[in-house]
């Protein structure tokens, strides 16, 4: 080699190791290539390497009418009654009567003065979980959603199976906006002693709820695939050989009958690398439908080279047969990366050769 050559060759090798981003450059394909062969890893296009930061979340719009805009943050708690106290037969006779004021008070939009009965009856009879239930329902029509939320509490502290409790908590939930924990306590609330209003609330709160649930699947779902793509960058590449053998494992365009779960988990792994549609085929020799199917099959296996057509005989592998829960034959399975995405029972051959456009592209 010429010596002028080498000594562009020694520039063109610090000039990597200054900046061995340069190795992307589709001119130099040629270069990584055996580069790669030799077991070396190229780095990251810019481009790539930005797509590690973590992924920006969009805002969630809700249906916001009824959130209030300023709650009881900056109200002192409410009196809470001692449950160490002895509730004598007067105590619960005077707690009644406050209760009833209370309910007057209630009727005549007096909600103050009905919290101040409600207070007294909860200080004579602190064990009460529906003077506290009632008490949250009166906050929540003061719009003080953090002090009906702590007698709720309460409530259900003394009987967990309290409807009203649930209830009212579940609204007060519902106006700070934590959609989520409103309809839980709502959906409980209403299996216990369902009414009219927490049908209303529930019409109100379960559409937000269900777009935290979607919000929440969707970036879920995309930072899988973030990692998943990170991963496949970071994998060594795959030798050509290796695909070809697998290729060759799948006998492209025939049916494959397997003889043992081993071939059969064989099959799986190849078609996973190669990320191939397997279509399994349960079967038997006295099965009458599956006679009428096997031809069909078979005809389909030559016009669909690229997905796997696998077969198993039920007496043969029976093993495999009940590890796959076969019921009744035939059965067709459709499987992707070594899930089960669809499946055919019985001999529907429209069925069959529709579920192979559905999934075979």
């Amino acid at each position: 080699m010429e010596r002028e050559k080498i000594e562009d060759l020694k520039k063109f090798i610090n000039q990597c190791k200054t900046n061995p981003s340069i190795l992307n450059d589709p001119a130099l394909t040629f270069f990584t290539t055996y580069l790669q062969s030799l077991g070396a890893q190229i780095p990251l296009k810019t481009e790539d390497v930005t797509m590690e930061d973590d992924i920006m979340e969009s805002d969630i719009e809700f249906d916001e009418s009824g959130v209030v805009v300023n709650p009881d943050n900056d109200d002192p708690p409410q009196k809470m009654g001692d449950k160490s106290v002895e509730v004598t037969e007067e105590n619960l006779e005077a707690a009644q009567i406050s209760k009833s004021k209370a309910m007057d008070a209630i009727s005549e939009g007096k909600l103050d003065e009905a919290i101040e009965c409600l207070t007294e009856a909860i200080l004579l009879n602190p064990c009460s979980a529906i003077l506290y239930a009632s008490r949250a329902s009166v906050f929540v029509k003061m719009n003080k959603p953090k002090a009906a939320i702590r007698d709720a509490d309460a409530a259900l502290e003394i009987n967990p199976d309290s409807a009203k409790g649930n209830k009212f908590r579940g609204i007060a939930k519902a106006m700070l906006g934590e959609w989520e924990d409103a309809a839980k306590d709502l959906h409980v609330a209403s299996s216990l002693d369902f009414d009219e209003e927490i049908g209303l609330m529930l019409k109100k709160v379960e559409p937000n709820a269900r777009k935290i649930e979607d919000h929440r699947r969707k970036y879920e779902r995309l930072r899988k695939e973030r990692e998943l793509k990170k991963a496949e960058r970071r994998r060594p590449p795959q030798k050509k050989t290796s695909d070809q053998a697998a290729v060759s494992a799948l006998n492209e365009g025939h049916v494959i009958s397997v003889k043992s779960s081993i071939e059969l988990d064989t099959k799986f792994t190849a078609a996973s690398s190669l990320s191939r549609l397997v279509i399994l085929y349960f079967t038997a020799t006295w099965c009458g439908p599956c006679r009428f199917m096997s031809p069909l099959y078979q005809s389909l296996a030559e016009k669909h080279p690229k997905i796997v057509f696998v077969k198993v005989d039920i007496d043969e592998l029976r093993d495999v047969a009940a590890r796959w829960s076969i019921s009744s034959v035939p059965t067709f399975f459709f499987i992707k990366n070594g899930k089960e995405i669809d499946r055919v029972v019985g001999a529907d051959k429209a069925g069959l050769e529709t579920k192979i456009a559905q999934h075979g592209g």
